[in-house]
């Protein structure tokens, strides 16, 4: 079986153990670089959530490896900031995965 790993900041990891899930506390994006770049090669990781501040902070060549790997999925957690309406996320969400901008009006 597969392991889901989240990778976050220490004010969030208390959230998701709660949830039962392996946890990798980042405190800074230096330390979220040295993190994930070894979930990606893992064999027993099936799923990682990953900050969305963390995944920016990536270098391009591990964001292509990422893009072109069947396992593990990673997946992007929002990022907590404060006015951010869920449809400009979603919004997000859409032009990156079909390449469009999409405008939701309510």
């Amino acid at each position: 079986m597969y392991k889901f790993v989240v990778v976050t900041d220490p004010d969030s990891a208390p959230g998701f153990r709660l949830a039962g899930v392996d946890v990798l506390e980042a405190s800074d994006l230096d330390e979220a670089r040295r993190i994930i770049p070894p979930l990606v090669y893992k064999d027993d990781t099936g799923i990682v959530a990953v900050s969305e501040d963390f995944m920016a902070a990536l270098d391009e060549k591990l964001l292509e490896k990422i893009e072109k790997t069947y396992r593990p999925i990673i997946i992007p957690i929002p990022a907590r900031i404060k006015g951010l309406e869920r449809t400009s996320y979603i919004e997000r969400l859409l032009q990156r995965a079909i390449g469009y901008n999409i405008v939701i009006r309510g």
